[in-house]
């Protein structure tokens, strides 16, 4: 359940930092009459997220009669909820720092449109949150299938995530969040390999892949399934006592590569020379505001 409420906390606090700079944006532009319209468009961008995903589920439990069908299908939406996650941590590694300001340009140019244009930013800026949060979900709850703890542990996140992000747009709470998205990153991408590695096992029991009764290794005696341990890390990486070979390579060949493009220092940037002009600075100075805009949103 700890994988599924990390997706939560993740998805959620990036959705929430995004509105909570819609917002802040707003009402510094003495702009509160447009609040409703973004509030429209999260509210619709929330409702087809859920929608989405209870399409997911039912397409695999009512559409799909063929046991072999089901196996195949999570395993197509195991590799795309494990592109999605890799896709998502590296851009917002890439664009934290730039994210407010771009936020902010769009929203003006919105406000000159009119009304449906506001809603439709703010939709646009949390649907692709709500889709990678139902798919990924889905394909990390795959385990649990018939149990509710999954789905509470997800709302736990999200709510969490919404709580954090008030506290934050309120000034009440100061945390690195250049730290919090390391450390979750690289938290989901182990959860990411646990998830292909599964997709893997589904691809076998569909026929796709062979090797399905080829065990790397078996340390059942050792890590005995029903142990709390054991379901610990079956639940958050898929971490099994008796994996085949294919399910270990795939979950090697992605776990450790990925870690390591992720948790790679950043370039830095050379620094200016003698000859920078004003208007360079200048610009320098509004980037790094931008930056602290967009991992700390500022009080109306």
């Amino acid at each position: 359940m700890f994988a599924t409420y990390l997706i939560g906390l993740r998805e959620g606090l990036e959705a929430t930092l995004v509105v909570s700079i819609l917002v802040a944006f707003l009402v510094k532009s003495q702009r509160r009459d447009r609040l409703p319209q973004v509030w429209a468009g999260v509210g619709l961008a929330v409702a087809l997220s859920v929608l989405f995903g209870w399409l997911i589920e039912y397409t695999s439990t009512s559409l799909l009669s063929r046991s072999e069908d089901r196996e195949l299908f999570e395993a197509i939406t195991s590799v795309a909820a494990v592109v999605f996650v890799t896709w998502m941590i590296f851009w917002m590694r890439r664009a934290a720092r730039t994210i407010a300001g771009e936020l902010r340009g769009r929203l003006t140019e919105a406000l000159a449109v009119g009304s449906l244009a506001v809603a439709g930013m703010a939709f646009l800026a949390v649907i692709r949150e709500g889709l990678e949060t139902a798919l990924i979900f889905y394909s990390a709850a795959q385990g649990a299938a018939g149990d509710s703890g999954p789905l509470l542990a997800l709302i736990g996140g999200i709510v969490t995530a919404v709580v954090l992000g008030v506290l934050l747009y309120a000034s009440a709470l100061r945390i690195n969040l250049s730290k919090f998205f390391t450390w979750t990153g690289a938290l989901l991408i182990l959860v990411a390999a646990g998830i292909l590695k599964y997709g893997v096992h589904d691809f076998q029991e569909a026929g796709v892949l062979p090797g399905l009764n080829d065990l790397a290794f078996d340390i059942t005696g050792a890590l005995d399934p029903s142990t709390w341990y054991a379901a610990l890390l079956a639940g958050m990486f898929n971490v099994t006592p008796a994996p085949t070979v294919l399910e270990t390579i795939a979950w090697v060949a992605y776990a450790v590569p990925v870690l390591l493009l992720f948790l790679r220092p950043a370039r830095r940037k050379p620094a200016p020379t003698a000859t920078t002009t004003v208007t360079e600075r200048g610009a320098d100075t509004d980037t790094g505001a931008e930056a602290e805009a967009a991992s700390t949103p500022q009080r109306a």
